[in-house]
């Protein structure tokens, strides 16, 4: 199996927050078809990252017959309208990622409490069981985060700056404890996705201000291309690694101006959820017994970015 392949294989679920979680067949949604699908994330659109999710729907769509229609808002309430609206169009199922659980937990217990079976994605995966959803589909971010950490630290960095892109996102704050508990001497800052000039004058400042920050994680590709700016700016050493590809990261993956990326492989995200459903409401599958399937943590870096670089570009990594 190739190094950026995530250690789960495709199907196989690991223990996670949800493992204890009462098994969702114990009271199945009665067998049917799934002639439509709703996926509904947090991220903004034409976000690099929820992109490849979309990609990775719409193609399972294709693939089955499914309609699928993606939406996607950065704003909480408005996600949870668009789950509101999927809910009140009637949709066999729904697909919807949890940034923000709370937010969102009524409109998600109004879609299960009308019958429509839910698969959380990306984010949520301690609320997912919870609030209704049959399956969690994604990474456990906060051992993500401890896998980076490490790396970080065999590569015998000593004071890391994690860099939190989304405020009120619950993954990304769990993506940095992870960091920090693996890591040990850590420092967050907060910057806005939203104004990427701004996070790199954020991040530029933080390194001039404290030369002994060797080491700097951003948790999102288009904050990596701006912190390896910043490092440059700042005139610091500091080795940039990040979570999540584009091709932006995959450039400077070759050019070894980043130490690696997390791979989440969020392709995954989106293309497993419409099988699972379609299983699920034709036959009354389920996986994982109350545990998450996890599509990462792999790593991709300098020796093995090639091997990537054509589906990052194709849109499928």
């Amino acid at each position: 199996m190739l190094p950026w392949v995530a250690v789960a294989a495709l199907l196989a679920a690991c223990t996670g927050p949800g493992a204890d979680a009462p098994a969702p067949s114990q009271t199945p949604i009665p067998a049917g078809t799934l002639n439509s699908v709703a996926v509904v994330t947090h991220g903004s659109p034409g976000d690099a990252f929820w992109n490849v999710v979309k990609n990775g729907a719409e193609a399972a769509g294709k693939d089955l017959g499914i309609r699928v229609e993606y939406n996607a808002s950065g704003d909480p309430g408005q996600q949870a309208k668009l789950i509101d609206n999927a809910v009140a169009q009637g949709v066999d199922g729904l697909v919807v990622s949890l940034a923000n659980p709370e937010a969102l937990r009524p409109s998600v217990e109004k879609a299960v409490a009308a019958g429509i079976p839910v698969v959380t994605i990306n984010s949520g995966e301690a609320e997912s069981a919870k609030f209704g959803a049959f399956v969690h589909v994604g990474q456990s971010e906060s051992l993500a985060g401890q896998a980076a950490g490490r790396r970080l630290a065999d590569a015998k960095r000593t004071k890391m700056l994690c860099v939190i892109h989304e405020a009120g996102n619950i993954g990304a704050n769990q993506r940095c404890e992870g960091a920090t508990k693996a890591f040990g001497n850590a420092t967050t800052l907060q910057v806005d996705i939203n104004n990427p000039t701004d996070a790199q004058s954020r991040i530029k400042g933080a390194l001039e201000a404290d030369r002994s920050i060797d080491a700097v994680l951003t948790l999102n590709s288009q904050v990596a291309a701006r912190a390896v700016d910043a490092v440059r700016e700042a005139g610091s050493a500091a080795t940039v690694a990040t979570f999540d590809l584009n091709s932006d990261v995959v450039e400077a993956l070759r050019a070894g101006r980043l130490l690696f990326a997390v791979d989440q492989q969020q392709y995954e995200q989106g293309y497993l959820p419409i099988v699972l459903l379609r299983m699920y409401r034709t036959n009354l599958n389920t996986v994982g017994g109350g545990a998450p399937v996890q599509t990462g943590p792999g790593f991709v870096d300098k020796n093995n970015v090639e091997a990537v670089a054509a589906l990052v570009a194709q849109g499928t990594r």
